[in-house]
């Protein structure tokens, strides 16, 4: 007669436990590579950026200081689309990295102009100042949970969305509380060009994703 052999339950436990971690070990070794944050050039140039924002003198007028928070705003995109025409090896990002700059220098161009001949305006409107400084901040959550591969085509993708949504959000904000027409214009265009790329910057993401 055959003798059937049982394997006890938690021998059986650890077995399978054991080949679960084996196949863990091997997606996780051809899956996702992750870098530190402090590790990436862009992520560098963004805080330093937002620690220039924070301590940006505010006055109170929307307009005033919209001008201002944007031009270090694009400041922050231009650096960034720099290190990507330098680093990266995608094409497509080094051109809208191109398109970026030549984009923003001219709005940074209408800012200093807009600033030059405005002087600060009463009333004063803290609700703008308050409500732009939580969407820098957001914005800065959003970047510090991003993973980061060290890929720096990917990564200028990935945390550009995020610096493009929060310029989208300020300008949404203009919108509401600013007063002189120069600005409302240049916060219009600023969110139709910025939700365009902000579209194939994700469609770049999808087609060249690490996971």
């Amino acid at each position: 007669m055959n003798k059937i052999f049982r394997m006890p339950l938690l021998a059986l436990s650890l077995l399978g436990a054991t080949l679960s971690v084996t196949s863990c070990d091997k997606d996780d070794d051809n899956g996702l590579e992750l870098i530190g944050h402090d590790e990436s050039v862009y992520m560098r140039n963004m805080h330093e950026g937002m620690a220039m924002m924070e301590s940006m003198p505010k006055t109170q007028d929307p307009d005033n200081d919209y001008s201002t928070m944007m031009i270090m705003h694009h400041q922050i995109a231009i650096k960034n689309s720099q290190e990507e025409i330098k680093s990266g090896k995608s094409a497509e990002m080094k051109a809208m990295a191109q398109t970026i700059i030549d984009k923003q220098q001219a709005e940074i161009a209408q800012f200093n102009a807009f600033l030059a001949g405005h002087p600060a305006h009463a009333p004063a409107v803290p609700e703008f100042n308050a409500l732009q400084m939580m969407n820098m901040m957001q914005m800065m959550k959003a970047v510090d949970l991003r993973p980061l591969t060290g890929d720096p085509d990917f990564d200028f993708a990935q945390l550009m969305i995020d610096h493009h949504q929060a310029a989208i959000e300020n300008s949404d904000a203009l919108l509401k509380f600013g007063r002189d027409n120069a600005t409302k214009v240049l916060a219009q265009q600023i969110i139709t060009d910025q939700k365009m790329e902000i579209k194939m910057l994700q469609d770049f993401l999808l087609a060249n994703k690490k996971y």
